[in-house]
């Protein structure tokens, strides 16, 4: 069975490019960058993009491209006994991080329909715990399924079937040529139009001005490289799936190199009309900035619903911002489908397209708990475990099986064959030494405190039975996958380095 192929370089590009731009973009990075120094956040930002993000992306697209295959066949075909590790990522992304990530986006959808007539009312804080999700008291309480919510989740699920079901050129490829211009056309609309506003300099000066004082807390560099990681969908067999089906003359180091500065550019530059907004809104309310701000779900879905109320034509404004949200989110949740369909499709020889729609209806399922009363418990804690532990795991395992078992030198050599920006030996170094060293010590902090006090105030047991469940039973997929027999010869089938 021939592998499909992307149209073009350029879709390639903005299909890497739309998986690693996502949610978090918009409103995580802005937020960490504003708590951790602003200006001076972006030294160690860049130094983690130059030294873990851009190498490790130019590592999955070289495996990906050279063994030809999505990541559990690309890890079979390095190491027979490695191929787990592509099950476990592409599982506990398809069956863990999609299953919420849609639910955001349904948040998105629905906002998107009430920003047309500031639908969440005089207190958006009390409209979105209370009024739209239901907050149960814990997550042993699910509750009903919020009918809104559900509604949304159904149409998102249907617009990630219908692309995905279209195939590599005809859909991923297609979307992407199209979300992304648009993305990048209407984050522009809001910059320029939030930079209009009355006290936006006030937001701009808060985002931006730099605290070099920051730079000596270690928490700040630790930061700087977990964001870098998680925003690239580095570890989650996207970015090798992708690779999979580029030509053979393809310019690997180039692409990684603009895939991590689009993807950086852009948070950098969404965190502009972000903040703007929010030095309006401080202004407008005669409140200091540091009041009207507040972290990542409470800033998209109750700080900016406020702001938006205030600004004249805020109806227009919003509908604009959580459709951009909407449109991020969708282009990297079609990602995470097509890399666990890839990595069937090549181990089982299974048709594509029923596939697709077997797993979005079981994806439509599995999200279903997410959308519950006690839904926004069950995410907290469900992407705290996997982002954590699963996908900085297999960052750090990935690094050894490609640096020390496959060798980086062999890697190396095949993206210096064809690629215009040639790698030397310090690319070893980093793959080898830095980055497993660095997510290492992101791993052993995440441990520590997750030891010495439960997260977040969950109880053990909600803990224990849902984020290490998650994380555990992922794993055991992984392992029982990766024990099936192939029914295909793509295992058989040398890189393209070695003929």
């Amino acid at each position: 069975m021939k592998r499909e192929q992307w149209k073009s370089q350029s879709g390639f590009l903005l299909a890497a490019v739309g998986s690693a731009i996502g949610l978090g973009n918009i409103w995580r990075f802005s937020y960490m960058a504003y708590d951790n120094g602003g200006g001076a956040f972006l030294i160690p930002y860049l130094v983690a993009l130059f030294t873990a993000g851009i190498p490790l992306l130019i590592l999955e697209f070289g495996v990906g491209h050279e063994r030809m295959g999505s990541a559990p066949l690309a890890y079979a075909k390095i190491k027979k006994n490695w191929e787990w590790l592509g099950w476990w990522a592409v599982t506990f992304v398809m069956f863990g991080v999609v299953l919420y990530y849609i639910v955001v986006i349904a948040w998105c959808l629905n906002f998107f329909i009430l920003s047309f007539n500031l639908g969440w009312g005089n207190d958006p804080n009390s409209f979105f715990f209370k009024d739209f999700l239901s907050v149960s008291n814990g997550p042993s309480e699910i509750g009903q399924v919020r009918a809104p919510i559900f509604v949304a989740l159904v149409i998102v699920w249907f617009l990630n079937w219908l692309i995905c079901y279209r195939g590599v050129r005809r859909g991923i490829e297609l979307a992407n040529k199209i979300f992304m211009p648009l993305l990048f056309f209407l984050t522009s609309v809001l910059v320029f139009w939030s930079l209009t506003l009355d006290g936006a300099i006030v937001g701009i000066r808060a985002y931006l001005t730099p605290d070099f004082s920051k730079l000596s807390d270690p928490k700040v560099w630790i930061d700087a490289y977990s964001q870098i990681f998680f925003t690239l969908s580095l570890g989650f067999g996207i970015m090798i799936a992708y690779a999979s089906y580029l030509p053979e003359k393809s310019n690997i180091s180039r692409n990684a190199i603009l895939t991590g500065l689009i993807n950086s550019g852009y948070s950098l530059f969404a965190g502009v009309a972000v903040f703007a907004v929010l030095g309006f809104m401080a202004t407008s309310s005669g409140e200091t900035l540091s009041e009207v701000v507040s972290q990542s779900i409470g800033l998209a879905f109750v700080a900016y619903p406020k702001a938006v109320s205030l600004i004249p034509g805020g109806n227009l404004f919003g509908a604009i911002f959580f459709f951009c949200l909407v449109v991020a989110g969708l282009s990297s949740s079609i990602s995470i489908i097509e890399a666990f369909t890839s990595a069937m499709v090549d181990k089982f020889h299974l048709r594509r397209k029923p596939f697709i729609t077997l797993i979005s209806i079981l994806g439509l399922l599995g999200s279903t708990i997410f959308a519950t009363q006690a839904g926004l418990l069950w995410l907290d804690i469900v992407d705290h475990f996997l982002t954590h532990y699963g996908l900085v795991a297999v960052g750090i395992l990935e690094c050894v099986l490609v640096g020390w078992l496959f060798g980086s030198k062999v890697l190396r050599n095949h993206i210096n064959k064809i690629s215009s920006i040639k790698l030397g030996i310090w690319w070893d170094i980093l793959i080898k030494y830095f980055i497993p060293l660095v997510l290492g010590i992101i791993l052993v902090g995440d441990l520590w405190q997750e030891l010495s006090q439960p997260y977040g105030g969950y109880s053990w047991s909600s803990l224990i039975l849902i984020g290490w469940n998650w994380v555990v039973l992922t794993l055991i997929v992984g392992f029982v996958l990766a024990s099936r027999s192939w029914k295909t010869e793509h295992h058989k089938a040398c890189g393209r380095s070695q003929g």
